[in-house]
């Protein structure tokens, strides 16, 4: 099982990314799948995810609005499309995938930097 996290970088407060999970030995529809983030010095948040079953979505509030969680199941890949980005948005992010009775997968961070 790997997830791959890519898409992170540099961009100025107001710019957008779109960050990429993509996963193998996983597929998206049967595990719920998500984003969190780190920023130094702090815990790691939640950020948004999708539901396995239902295709339920879920954001935290700091982020409504702004940022877009998706998947695309034919390509075991799961999308977080980040509009109006804050300086405060700066971390690492991560994909994870759980399912009940399952191992809970994480992918490697890719850095997202809000800054002018």
């Amino acid at each position: 099982v790997q997830l791959q996290a890519s898409g992170g970088g540099l961009v100025q407060p107001g710019g957008s990314l779109r960050l990429t999970c993509a996963t193998s030995g996983v597929t998206p529809d049967h595990y719920a799948t998500g984003w969190f983030r780190q920023a130094p010095g702090k815990e790691r948040e939640g950020v948004s995810c999708i539901t396995n079953d239902d295709g339920m979505i879920f954001y935290a509030d700091s982020v409504k609005g702004r940022l877009t969680i998706s998947r695309d199941n034919a390509k075991n890949t799961v999308y977080l499309q980040m509009n109006s980005l804050k300086p405060e948005d700066t971390a690492a992010y991560y994909c994870k995938a759980s399912a009940p009775l399952k191992p809970i997968y994480w992918g490697q961070g890719t850095q997202v930097t809000v800054s002018s």
